[in-house]
């Protein structure tokens, strides 16, 4: 049952991917790619990484999602078709399935000659991620954190109107 699971919503996840990419309406996109990160999601709850689970729920799907939403409806393009020409140059779709195809070919023949390990317990819980959060990688989290922190006073400073 869990084997069947993950397979349905990987083909779920690939599916509304691809229609991220062909759907030539930019809100009906968006709502694809809600429904890939629902996927994902659940894909991850399935493997047993409950906390990476709903932080892909609340981070992407939610907050992610809603600015490109705003986004889109501030530009006024929400119910304008995109044809996939229009979107894409015709010189460039080719050239994508080229790399695509290429891109396919080398890692099945990485993945074909990597030994890889037996698989180890889920570590993906709560108390498992913020160990490792605090003490491995703790100098990449403040400098995250100062980062965030001068964006937000960048985007000020931005939105700052000169006085007269």
């Amino acid at each position: 049952m869990e084997a069947f699971l993950f397979y349905f919503f990987s083909a779920v996840a690939i599916l509304s991917a691809l229609c991220v990419v062909f759907c030539p309406k930019p809100t009906r996109a968006l709502l694809s790619l809600i429904i890939t990160m629902a996927g994902l999601s659940v894909i991850y709850l399935i493997l047993g990484a409950h906390f990476i689970a709903i932080s892909q729920i609340i981070v992407y799907a939610g907050a992610v999602l809603v600015l490109f939403l705003f986004v889109i409806m501030l530009q006024g393009i929400g119910a304008e078709d995109l044809p996939l020409l229009k979107r894409f140059h015709p010189v460039f779709l080719p050239l994508a399935g080229v790399g695509t195809a290429c891109l396919f070919t080398f890692l099945f023949l990485v993945l074909k000659r990597t030994p890889f390990p037996a698989a180890l317990g889920v570590n993906g819980t709560i108390q498992a991620v913020g160990h490792s959060l605090f003490t491995q990688f703790l100098l990449p989290f403040e400098l995250t954190s100062v980062l965030l922190l001068l964006g937000v006073f960048a985007a000020i400073a931005l939105g700052k109107q000169e006085e007269a």
